[in-house]
């Protein structure tokens, strides 16, 4: 089960989340640096460290390497989400209390989602993902499939020769 991510891991994931795409360190790093003042090297060895927990795969491109979320946001919260839950001694009463937490917006968006799990996987799937979209739910599968296979080491692993 994911662990939760620090704050630094959690503002480089958001960005690789958010961008949707390939993405370097130079390219994380100069956004964050609209936000704080932070080294080349520490975005560098945060993506290495995402790599080596299993959020990222990268490819080399030349010096530099591209990385890639293995998985969704959705997906991330939905797992620790599931491990608070199942470490509870009594899970009903602690989903009766975090529903007590929920806005009436964030309500309506359980009660969504309720439906969508209960339809039968038969039905019209274009419909259900129409459905789960807008209340910001996973299309798919909560959990993408990691691939396997080892990443190639570049020369230094750096990123960023002419970028």
């Amino acid at each position: 089960m994911p662990r939760q991510l620090g704050e630094l891991e959690d503002s480089v994931m958001t960005r690789i989340w958010q961008w949707n795409r390939p993405v370097t360190v130079r390219e994380v790093l100069e956004d964050l640096q609209q936000e704080r003042s932070i080294a080349y090297t520490t975005v560098m060895t945060v993506m290495d460290n995402l790599h080596q927990k299993g959020w990222v795969r990268r490819e080399v491109e030349g010096r530099a390497y591209r990385y890639t979320a293995v998985s969704t946001r959705a997906a991330y919260s939905a797992a620790l989400m599931n491990e608070a839950w199942s470490q509870s001694d009594n899970p009903a009463s602690a989903l009766v209390a975090f529903f007590g937490m929920m806005s009436s917006d964030q309500r309506q968006a359980l009660r969504d989602a309720i439906r969508v799990v209960q339809r039968d996987p038969e039905e019209d799937a274009p419909e259900v993902a129409r459905e789960a979209s807008p209340q910001g739910l996973p299309e798919g599968s909560p959990e993408q499939a990691t691939e396997g296979g080892e990443d190639a080491e570049g020369a230094d692993g750096a990123d960023g020769a002419g970028r």
